[in-house]
């Protein structure tokens, strides 16, 4: 028999593993909830690139957004204008709206710039959302 398949007379189901944000980076996020107003300058490490721009809290990255879906030149654009308050709405539900208590999975940048390793030129966006278990790197500040 082999160990990594039966323990103790036991099959041994596989495990499953996900990135761990930093814990840091977290409670940077959390604490610039406190105050939608409030922004930082970061520098983040993605897979793919670099993305820099300003960090800014969850409900000002949702306000920034409706704007962006509003402007969308569509016959759905006013649909789309409410939509981040209804994913919130739906995941606040989900929760139980169990707020404040949890750690962001989430990190949002206004201002933001991708770039890709060198590759094509760097593609700006008005706002950036992306999932915190993907940073592998940051820093407080732009690149020059």
């Amino acid at each position: 028999m082999n160990d990594s398949t039966e323990r103790n007379g036991q099959d041994v189901a596989p495990t499953v593993t996900e990135p761990v944000p930093d814990l840091q980076l977290q409670m940077l996020i959390r604490l610039l909830d406190k105050d939608p107003r409030s922004s930082l300058p970061i520098t983040l490490n993605v897979p793919g690139g670099v993305v820099y721009g300003d960090l800014i809290a969850h409900e000002a990255w949702k306000a920034d957004w409706a704007t962006s879906l509003r402007r969308v030149e569509t016959l759905s654009a006013g649909l789309l204008a409410g939509f981040p308050e209804t994913v919130d709405q739906a995941v606040g539900e989900l929760r139980g709206e169990d707020t404040g208590h949890h750690l962001p999975r989430w990190i949002h940048l206004r201002k933001a710039t991708l770039t890709t390793g060198g590759v094509g030129p760097a593609v700006e966006l008005p706002v950036w959302r992306g999932r915190l278990s993907d940073v592998a790197g940051w820093a407080l500040g732009r690149p020059d």
